[in-house]
């Protein structure tokens, strides 16, 4: 799983390999929500993720000391709400969002998808949290209130993302991908890069010229705050072919 929440500074990035990770408090969410949750670290796991990207030129490190953040539990929790969820390993963004950067990453570790992996990119398909509503979040603690719908500049890039995840395929889902990021809205829809990168690490993993004609399937959508969108995809069929979600 490549996370949003979590960049490395210069010019690497860092694996998870804390044993016996905590799970970090999601601002303005009742932790009852997810505190009592299991999750196990597949130390195994990152250290192949490691191996991996130093083969490929990565400045790359482990990090013991790394606690997992709101994009990497609560996803796993709402996919498997019973508990006992498989080992996850964590792969750091970096803090410069290079786009091209990202997708190398995801080309590096589409490998293991043949090996029944499950690659994971947790991002926002328009997340700027300087353009959100915040009032139902603040006097109600409901994010998902719409009190009006979103501005058009939010459905513009939501549905620009939708239309490359779900209408291309192969290289050209890689190249569509980075496109987005010279978006008339990109900026607008991402205050900041480091929820739109991971994007950039699923057409990696998901956009080799062996995925040509799977395109990505939008699984759910949801809107928070009025303008900041949640979209999931995924790609290939699983067991014969891995996923990759994003």
């Amino acid at each position: 799983m490549l996370s949003s929440h979590w960049a490395t500074l210069g010019d690497g990035i860092e694996v998870a390999t804390n044993p016996a990770p905590q799970i970090c408090p999601m601002g303005i969410v009742p932790s009852n929500d997810y505190k009592t949750y299991k999750m196990t670290s597949d130390l195994a796991t990152a250290q192949r993720c490691i191996d991996l990207l130093q083969a490929e030129g990565f400045n790359v490190s482990g990090n013991p000391q790394y606690n997992w953040i709101v994009d990497v539990y609560t996803i796993i929790q709402k996919m498997f709400p019973e508990g006992n969820p498989p080992p996850v390993t964590v792969v750091s963004s970096n803090a410069r969002y290079d786009p091209h950067y990202h997708l190398k990453i995801g080309k590096t570790l589409r490998q293991l998808r043949k090996e029944n992996y499950l690659l994971i990119g947790t991002g926002g398909s328009v997340h700027n949290l300087y353009r959100n509503r915040w009032g139902s979040m603040v006097k109600y603690r409901d994010s998902l209130a719409q009190e009006i719908p979103p501005e058009e500049w939010a459905l513009e890039f939501k549905q620009s993302l939708e239309d490359v995840m779900t209408k291309t395929s192969g290289l050209q889902l890689q190249r569509a991908v980075t496109r987005l990021m010279k978006h008339p809205q990109f900026r607008d829809a991402h205050g900041t890069d480091d929820h739109f990168v991971p994007a950039a690490f699923v057409a990696g993993a998901a956009g080799d010229a062996e995925d040509e004609g799977c395109h990505g399937v939008l699984g759910a959508e949801t809107w928070e705050l009025s303008n900041m969108a949640n979209l999931q995809f995924t790609f290939g069929k699983w067991p014969k072919q891995p996923l990759v979600a994003a």
